[in-house]
């Protein structure tokens, strides 16, 4: 009872539609989808309640009797793009594989829907029934990985993050077209003629020793990176 009492109301924790009234005419599936089209083709900024019922063919009104305002739409469209996740693989294999595949899909959902970061920004950390699955999930991967349990959950958090910060960078390079936002190698000859002025030591030693960049390749960087993280945040190693 305590636990009903102290638990946060979301969107998940009412049904679906009332006891009375008449039939409902869709589904909060139904609105989320067109929500997440909405959204897709124009940005987060163009939902709004009026432009959802716009889209379906409907009154504002009648949409307030499946979503109780636009911030819990928001929710619903977060955690549907959760559900595009794979989540049906076994757990217990190589955990480090195991979840660089699940980053490299949040990665991809991020870069479908690259509204999702701002979305999430601005949200909080309201989690649906999908993203309690994901995140479930990823600690039944880690299961067999060193690391406390708090250790397990910042590695999730810092593998969202990445997934989050590749996106941005993939979309900002498509966007702008700009080779300096989307090729390594151009940011590094631009470092590398800055350093070869002779005012940044530092920076000029460390480019001379890393020699030439590897070929822009965003997967490789980012497994890479996971690769050399996660272990180490969850102490793999540690004497």
């Amino acid at each position: 009872m305590a636990d009903r009492e102290t638990r946060p109301t979301t969107v998940w924790s009412r049904p679906e539609r009332g006891a009375r009234g008449p039939a409902p005419e869709r589904s909060r599936t139904q609105i989320t989808a067109a929500a997440l089209a909405l959204a897709d083709a124009e940005g987060l900024a163009a939902v709004s309640m009026r432009a959802l019922a716009q889209r379906l063919g409907t009154g504002p009104a009648s949409l307030y009797r499946y979503v109780g305002s636009r911030d819990e739409l928001l929710d619903l469209m977060a955690d549907a793009v959760a559900g595009e996740l794979d989540l049906s693989g076994a757990t217990g294999g190589d955990w480090l594989d195991d979840l660089v595949g699940l980053a490299l899909q949040s990665r991809d959902a991020h870069v479908r829907h690259p509204w999702l970061a701002d979305l999430n920004d601005r949200r909080g950390e309201v989690l649906g029934p999908h993203a309690i699955d994901y995140l479930d999930h990823a600690l039944g991967i880690l299961d067999p990985a060193p690391g406390t349990a708090g250790q397990k959950l910042e590695a999730i958090g810092l593998l969202g993050g990445l997934a989050v910060l590749f996106a941005r960078r993939e979309a900002a390079a498509t966007s702008t077209g700009d080779p300096s936002t989307g090729d390594p190698a151009a940011r590094t000859a631009h470092l590398a003629a800055v350093a070869a002025e002779g005012r940044h030591p530092h920076l000029l030693a460390a480019l001379t020793a890393a020699g030439a960049p590897p070929p822009a390749d965003r997967d490789a960087l980012f497994v890479r990176l996971l690769r050399r993280l996660l272990p180490a945040m969850l102490g793999q190693g540690d004497s």
